[in-house]
């Protein structure tokens, strides 16, 4: 839940206006509008370049997810994991658009954990496709943009840790 729509709430809950901290909060968080779009699209415009790279490079790192017997073996499964991959940048410019991560914690992470255990899919290999997508986000993004981003991704990898 955005930091505006959750300060409404809990103005509301206690039948009072907004106060000044939580409108200076809400004015940081309108102000910083424009970069956290520029950055949900950068990485929306890059995400089969991202997906690519980082699978890339997990696949290198973690030559066993796509040996026989591994979660990404084959064809089939690899496309799997790719997806899934995406799936989890997907959540990452949700959390950057709302500017919290309510949206990846409410769609993406809770029963993650216990669905990939079920299934037999080592959660350290999805980590790591996390931190290979971080790596190849941060390539395409600079300074503050960056910053913003990596947050959400670190969110993403200590949710699932």
């Amino acid at each position: 839940m955005s930091i505006v729509s959750n300060s409404i709430i809990n103005a509301d809950a206690e039948a009072r206006y907004l106060s000044p901290g939580e409108l200076d909060q809400i004015k940081s968080f309108v102000s910083g509008g424009a970069q956290r779009l520029r950055v949900a699209n950068a990485l929306s415009e890059n995400r089969e370049r991202i997906v690519k790279q980082a699978g890339s490079q997990l696949f290198q790192k973690r030559p066993d997810v796509i040996s026989p017997g591994g979660n990404a073996y084959g064809e089939d499964m690899t496309a799997a994991c790719l997806r899934d991959m995406d799936y989890y940048l997907r959540l990452v410019t949700y959390g950057i658009v709302s500017g919290d991560v309510t949206p990846i914690e409410e769609i993406g992470i809770i029963g993650a954990r216990e669905m990939y255990r079920s299934l037999g899919t080592p959660l350290d290999a999805i980590v790591e496709s996390v931190r290979e997508m971080k790596s190849a986000s941060l390539s395409l993004l600079g300074g503050q943009d960056a910053d913003e981003a990596s947050f959400y991704f670190d969110y993403v990898i200590g949710a699932l840790s």
